[in-house]
């Protein structure tokens, strides 16, 4: 992959995504793009569309993801699956 390969990275502040930043950064990739929640609602499908029809990104890694913990993951499976 080239270096200035256009690589989006979904949930790029979160433990994995923000860890996916940091070593392609230090590997020398320097065209990220980072959205956050508040950027770009990933649950709205129009909102995803008009992101991706603007920015074409060539590389995407999906790292998001609802945080709970045991317990919540437990309680509420279908949201933590759709969220």
């Amino acid at each position: 992959m080239d270096k200035n390969t256009k690589i989006y990275i979904a949930g790029h502040r979160g433990m994995v995504g923000s860890a996916i930043w940091r070593k392609l950064e230090t590997e020398g990739y320097s065209n990220l793009i980072g959205k956050t929640s508040k950027e770009l609602d990933l649950r709205d499908q129009k909102a995803v569309n008009d992101f991706f029809t603007k920015e074409k990104p060539e590389v995407v890694i999906d790292a998001a993801a609802r945080v709970g913990g045991i317990l919540a993951n437990n309680d509420y499976p279908y949201q933590f699956l759709m969220e």
